[in-house]
């Protein structure tokens, strides 16, 4: 698909940064299918789990680095498979985004490497317990959602810059990755 290819070009200069070294690392995928009108993404809606700091949010599938994950792409495949069922392999792999760190300084912590990756069709997915249901969003509409909401962030009321698209409200990490995504094939021929 030309807009993968496209993608895949713009992010092969990342492909060479290395593994951070010391620090509670994670990684997400940003999983993309062909629309109707451009390209689709994959959220979740996690759980509500009194001892996750994201309890609730809509997040891109992803997790925590296992020392049994031979790098952080891999922990992304893995945590991919255990929270929405979908097998990702090398050949989707598009790339990867900036690494991304929690901006409020009472979250843990980590550091966030996204990789995104590019299938046909949508996948069938299968939910763990860690996530309460997924939405499928249309790209190109995001934009035209972009704003601010009051959100509940660890039992304080906070005033955050988000996508607000009726019921989902897509803040904090998982709006920085989104945004970042959507300025770097903003900037791709068409």
């Amino acid at each position: 698909m030309k807009s993968f290819d496209l993608i895949r070009k713009s992010l092969a200069d990342r492909d060479c940064v290395p593994e951070p070294v010391g620090l509670n690392q994670s990684a997400v995928a940003l999983i993309l299918i062909p629309g109707l009108s451009g390209l689709d993404a994959l959220l979740i809606r996690r759980a509500e789990r009194p001892d996750d700091p994201w309890s609730g949010h809509m997040a891109l599938p992803g997790g925590r680095r296992e020392p049994s994950d031979r790098d952080l792409h891999m922990t992304a495949v893995r945590e991919t498979m255990e929270e929405v069922g979908i097998r990702l392999d090398s050949t989707s792999l598009l790339g990867r985004l900036e690494d991304q760190k929690p901006a409020v300084a009472r979250l843990p912590e980590i550091l966030i490497r996204p990789f995104v990756f590019g299938l046909l069709e949508r996948p069938t997915t299968t939910l763990s317990d860690e996530v309460a249901g997924i939405e499928w969003i249309e790209l190109s509409r995001l934009s035209d959602h972009e704003g601010r909401a009051t959100v509940d962030a660890g039992g304080e009321r906070r005033l955050v810059s988000c996508y607000q698209m009726n019921d989902l409200v897509i803040w904090g990490l998982t709006y920085r990755i989104l945004r970042g995504f959507l300025s770097l094939i903003g900037r791709l021929p068409r």
